[in-house]
């Protein structure tokens, strides 16, 4: 199995938690966080070697947005998922760790994944308008400290349709 593969069965998991708050009336968008086991831990410089079988890696938190639910601007998919992870790994670090969220994230999303330094922000559809990472480039700005790896286009289609069919419904 390739990280193709993994990303692909995560972003999957990812488009599970988007329907669900498609179903709650939310925009549908959900996120889940990974920490892969590694087979080569990091040395002299080089990165670690994760395992490419999905089967191995730990899921640290999964969110789908709940805004209008929790009454809440912040609650979206990727903050929800953010606090779960914080909890589960008992550290506000998510070094080695992927996050996987069905439209890019938004600048206040972008700049939480800083901070919390994930390894990888694999999203499935980007945000022309509004995305941290396309539009305000917050994932490689030169005054942040940590550039997490970037994979867009995962299962962009899934994605997508399901963006597109719930703001269809409602217009």
């Amino acid at each position: 199995m390739s990280m193709d593969d993994f990303d692909t069965h995560f972003m999957r998991m990812a488009i599970r938690e988007a329907a669900k708050a498609g179903e709650d009336g939310e925009v549908p968008l959900g996120c889940v966080i990974v920490e892969p086991a590694v087979v080569e831990p990091a040395h002299d410089g080089r990165p670690p070697v994760f395992d490419p079988n999905p089967s191995l890696a730990r899921i640290l938190g999964r969110g789908h947005n709940q805004t209008e639910m929790l009454t809440d601007a912040t609650a979206h998919a990727e903050m929800l998922a953010l606090s779960a992870a914080f909890q589960a790994k008992e550290s506000w670090r998510l070094s080695g760790a992927r996050i996987y969220v069905t439209k890019e994230p938004c600048p206040m999303c972008a700049g939480a994944i800083v901070l919390a330094r994930l390894d990888a922000v694999v999203w499935g559809v980007s945000d022309p308008k509004r995305g941290g990472g396309t539009v305000f480039r917050i994932f490689d700005h030169p005054g942040i400290n940590h550039h997490p790896a970037i994979v867009d286009g995962v299962c962009e289609a899934e994605s997508k349709s399901l963006l597109q069919e719930f703001f269809r419904l409602r217009r």
